[in-house]
């Protein structure tokens, strides 16, 4: 089992920035092999991915936010970073963070996030 906490969500005005933070912790947490990835999912529509980051530091983005978003994470800590600069209204959203092992993949509570002047 590994257990997902996120944190940094809040309200910002568009253009500003916000770090999210997702710490794993539990005995599934302790496999050298892994994915961590942010996931989002705003009203009415369907989860999409963010941005991931293996163990190993590959990483990928979403087109929309290539430029914008920085992912990264601190093994040592389990604990993946998002950055997120310059947002948009239209990057309100629930971020949701996943840390997949060989075993299962496991899904934090969310964190909202809302971009509004």
């Amino acid at each position: 089992q590994v257990q997902l906490v996120e944190s940094g969500g809040g309200l910002v005005q568009p253009g500003g920035p916000l770090r999210l933070s997702c710490v794993a912790s539990g005995p599934g947490s302790i496999y050298s092999i892994n994915v961590m990835t942010w996931y989002r999912q705003a009203p009415e529509k369907e989860r999409e991915l963010v941005a991931g980051i293996t163990s190993t530091g590959r990483i990928n983005y979403a087109d929309s936010v290539k430029g914008r978003f920085t992912i990264s994470r601190d093994n040592a800590k389990n604990t993946v970073y998002l950055q997120m600069n310059s947002l948009k209204p239209e990057d309100t959203a629930v971020y949701y963070c996943k840390y997949s092992n060989y075993i299962s993949d496991y899904w934090g509570q969310g964190t909202q996030v809302t971009v509004s002047p």
